[in-house]
């Protein structure tokens, strides 16, 4: 177990993890290691501290330089969701699960919008982790909707363990994943069912029957990924300390809110940082 688990690895992260890393804490940090979308490209930022209209990419390896003089590590595992177990934390990725004293959430911003119906049934037959949940459905039909190609070695997975899967990418998919996957062309417009989810309803009106429906995309939506956090819009609630409504969990960067800028990010990322040491050395914790 660590002392704090990182979601996310842009500047808010990198800028968190430097800070609890400094202050003498373990950390983990869940992302890319390329830091994510936002330093692609060449746009320049010109309002960033220290240095004069900065390229993005040369800032992004500025950063990735930091961390490895520091011995951080990003773990490229994508998580599903985080679980509040009272004294510390469990967060559920794709490869593995992992746990942690407290949890900074510095996922950026969320363009996610649930499907009608996907958090009502998120935890009774809608599930965002293949790893976590395929043995539940064993020899039963599932159903995966992903946006990404990326997605298809979990699709593989998951015909290796259930009876049947209907595949419903948000992509032109021209792989072969099995003989058990029906690929399934359309956009998924609600999930339904009674006590549990029992049904895709596609634009077209066409209905997929499941016993499970897996929806694996890109990035959670802050609410579904920490059952219970409180949320304004598509961020989340913070005060001045980055503190959530949740003990031991903070957030920062855009996934706050705006102003969407690197050097907002940068400064909660530190502030973050501290309120969860802070947190660590006054709560007496038994795990």
């Amino acid at each position: 177990m660590v002392d704090i688990a990182i979601v996310g690895s842009g500047i808010a992260a990198v800028s968190a993890a430097l800070t609890a890393k400094l202050r003498g804490k373990s950390v983990s940090i869940f992302g890319s290691r390329e830091l994510g979308r936002k330093y692609e490209g060449e746009h320049v930022i010109a309002n960033y501290p220290g240095f004069t209209k900065v390229p993005a990419s040369e800032l992004k390896n500025a950063l990735i330089s930091q961390l490895e003089a520091e011995n951080l590590v990003i773990t490229e595992d994508k998580i599903s969701a985080v679980y509040a177990m009272g004294a510390s934390f469990t967060l559920m990725g794709a490869k593995d699960s992992y746990e942690a004293r407290t949890v900074i959430i510095a996922t950026g911003v969320s363009a996610v919008k649930p499907y009608e119906g996907e958090s009502e049934y998120l935890g009774r037959g809608v599930s965002y982790c293949a790893t976590c949940d395929a043995m539940l459905y064993k020899g039963r039909p599932v159903a995966v909707i992903a946006d990404s190609a990326k997605e298809e070695d979990e699709v593989k997975f998951l015909a290796s363990v259930a009876s049947e899967v209907t595949y419903i990418p948000g992509y032109e998919c021209e792989a072969t994943l099995g003989s058990n996957v029906t690929v399934l062309k359309g956009n998924v417009k609600k999930i339904e069912g009674r006590l549990k989810a029992e049904k895709a309803v596609l634009s077209s009106g066409e209905e997929v029957v499941a016993d499970a429906f897996f929806i694996l995309r890109e990035q959670v939506a802050p609410n579904n990924l920490v059952p219970g956090l409180k949320t304004e819009g598509s961020y989340i609630a913070v005060d001045r300390q980055m503190r959530t409504n949740i003990a031991g969990c903070f957030a920062c960067g855009d996934v706050t809110g705006a102003p969407l800028q690197y050097a907002k990010a940068a400064g909660e990322g530190n502030i973050a940082a501290l309120s969860a040491v802070n947190y660590i050395n006054t709560t007496k914790t038994e795990v």
